[in-house]
C-alpha cells in the first residue's frame, strides 16, 4: 500500500495543535462517558488483567468499590473483583484518561472537555492533591471521605460555576502557564491559579452558600495540581484529533498501568505496542527509597504526547529539583524531544528557546533512528496498596514499543 507518510503525519499535527479543548462542566462517569457501566473501573494505560495488576491500581480498585458502596473493605473488594463480576478497561478506551492508577469508577464525578472544533468530548476525574491519595493507590477512610465530598460538593459546585463562566479554553490557558514556568504535567503552579482565578467570581456567584463558594476556592487553590486532570482530558482531545491517520508514524498515545508502557500509533489503529514500565529516576518524600517505588504508571503522559511535559522542561527548570539536576538539564531535555518530533507547536511556546514551539509529534520513525526516547515528568506510587505517593522524577519509555510499532508499520504499508 502505498502512502505519503509526510503528508500524513503533516495531518496529524495539524489536527492535534487545531483542536481546542475547553472544560464545559463535571458530571457523574455513568451518565457522561459513552458506554460506562456500574459494573465497570477504568484505569490507565494499557489493557491489563487483575493478576498482573500493579500495587497502586489494586490499592485504587479497592478504593474505588469502596467509594461505591460495592464493599466495605479491601477483603470484599477483592473478593468481588475475583468473582469476575467487576470488569476492567482502559481510560483510553473510553475517551478518558486518569493519573496514576486512573481509576475510574461509575458514580464518580468527572470533567468534560469538549474539542470546539470537532465536538469530541474527553473526561478525567477530579484531583485530589498529592500524597495519600486513591490515584496513588490509598484507600482509607480519609481518602474515601475526601472522595465524598468532592463528588457531593466539588463536583456540583464545579459544574454549575464552569456552565456560568462559558467554559475554560485549555490551550489558551496552558500556552500562558508555560509562560509563567510551568510545564503542563507535573508543575502546574502557573495553571492552576489561572484556573481558579478564572472559575472563582463564577463559584462565588453559583455555590449554594459562602462557605461552600469559600471551600471550593481554597481546595483549588491550595492543589498545585487542580487543573491536571481537566489538562489531560484536552490533551487526550488534542491527540485523539490525529488519531487514526492512514500512513502516519506519529504517536497519538502513550499511558503506564504500573506494569506495561504502552503507545498507540496514529496509522496503526487501536493497537497497542506494550514493553515493562521503568523505575523512576526520582526525588523520594522522607523515609521512603527506591526500594519502595512501584514502576512508572499514569496516563498523565498524554500531556508528553500532545507536546508538552517532559517534552517543554524548558519551560519549568524547577523541574530538574526533583532529580536533583540544574536548569540546563531542563533545556537540554527539550532540545532532545525536538530530534524525535514531527513539528514545533504553533500555540505552545518557550520564552527560554526565543519562544520557538514546544517539541510535538512524536514519530515512531526518528526515536528508532536516533536513539533517542521520550523523557517524561512523573510521580512515584509506593508498590503496595493502599500507602499512596512516595516521591516524583523523571522516566524514558522502553525502546521495544516504538521498535515493534515500526516493525507493524512497515508490515502493514508494504516497507518490510
Amino acid at each position: 500500500m502505498a502512502v505519503d507518510i509526510e503528508k500524513a503525519n503533516q495531518q496529524v499535527v495539524e489536527r492535534m495543535m487545531e483542536a481546542r479543548p475547553v472544560v464545559v462542566g463535571v458530571g457523574k462517569a455513568r451518565d457522561v462517558i459513552p458506554g460506562m457501566k456500574d459494573n465497570l473501573l477504568l484505569h490507565a494505560g494499557p489493557p491489563i488483567t487483575w493478576d498482573r495488576m500493579a500495587g497502586p491500581v489494586k490499592g485504587a480498585a479497592y478504593g474505588a468499590l469502596i467509594f461505591e458502596g460495592m464493599a466495605k473493605d479491601d477483603k470484599e473488594a477483592q473478593a468481588l473483583i475475583e468473582s469476575g463480576k467487576i470488569e476492567f478497561a482502559p481510560c483510553h478506551h473510553y475517551g478518558s484518561a486518569g493519573p496514576m492508577a486512573g481509576l475510574m469508577s461509575p458514580s464518580m464525578m468527572v470533567y468534560i472537555v469538549e474539542d470546539k472544533v470537532s465536538g469530541r468530548k474527553c473526561f478525567s476525574g477530579l484531583n485530589e492533591g498529592r500524597g495519600k491519595v486513591l490515584r496513588m493507590g490509598a484507600y482509607s477512610p480519609d481518602v474515601i471521605a475526601k472522595l465524598k465530598w468532592m463528588n457531593d460538593v466539588l463536583g456540583p459546585t464545579l459544574d454549575a460555576a464552569l456552565k456560568d463562566c462559558g467554559g475554560i479554553d485549555l490551550r489558551a490557558l496552558l500556552g500562558k502557564a508555560l509562560h509563567m514556568a510551568d510545564d503542563g504535567h507535573n508543575r502546574l503552579d502557573a495553571a492552576s491559579i489561572l484556573y481558579t482565578t478564572q472559575l472563582a467570581p463564577s463559584i462565588v456567584k453559583t455555590a449554594k452558600d459562602t462557605n461552600t463558594a469559600a471551600e471550593v476556592i481554597k481546595f483549588l487553590g491550595d492543589n498545585a495540581l487542580s487543573i491536571l486532570n481537566p489538562v489531560m482530558a484536552g490533551c487526550k482531545a488534542m491527540c485523539d484529533a490525529g488519531h487514526g491517520v492512514e500512513g502516519s508514524t506519529i504517536v497519538t498515545v502513550m499511558a503506564r498501568n504500573g506494569t506495561d508502557f504502552g503507545i498507540r500509533v496514529s496509522g496503526l489503529g487501536d493497537r497497542w505496542f506494550t514493553g515493562p514500565a521503568g523505575k523512576v529516576k526520582a526525588l523520594y518524600f522522607p523515609g521512603f527509597t527506591e526500594k519502595d517505588a512501584n514502576p512508572d504508571i499514569g496516563d498523565s503522559v498524554i500531556t508528553e504526547t500532545a507536546g508538552i511535559g517532559g517534552f517543554a522542561m524548558a519551560t519549568a527548570p524547577a523541574i530538574v529539583t526533583f532529580i536533583g539536576g540544574v536548569a540546563k538539564d531542563a533545556i537540554n531535555t527539550t532540545l532532545d524531544m525536538y530530534e524525535i518530533c514531527y513539528t514545533e507547536h504553533k500555540y505552545f511556546t518557550i520564552p527560554f528557546l526565543d519562544f520557538r514551539g514546544t517539541p510535538t509529534g512524536i514519530d515512531i520513525r526518528k526515536v528508532v533512528e536516533k536513539g533517542i526516547l521520550p523523557r517524561v515528568n512523573t510521580g512515584v506510587a509506593h508498590k503496595d496498596p493502599g500507602v499512596g505517593q512516595v516521591g516524583a522524577g523523571v522516566v524514558t519509555p522502553p525502546a521495544n514499543i516504538f521498535e515493534d510499532a515500526l516493525v507493524a508499520f512497515a508490515e502493514k504499508y508494504g516497507y518490510a
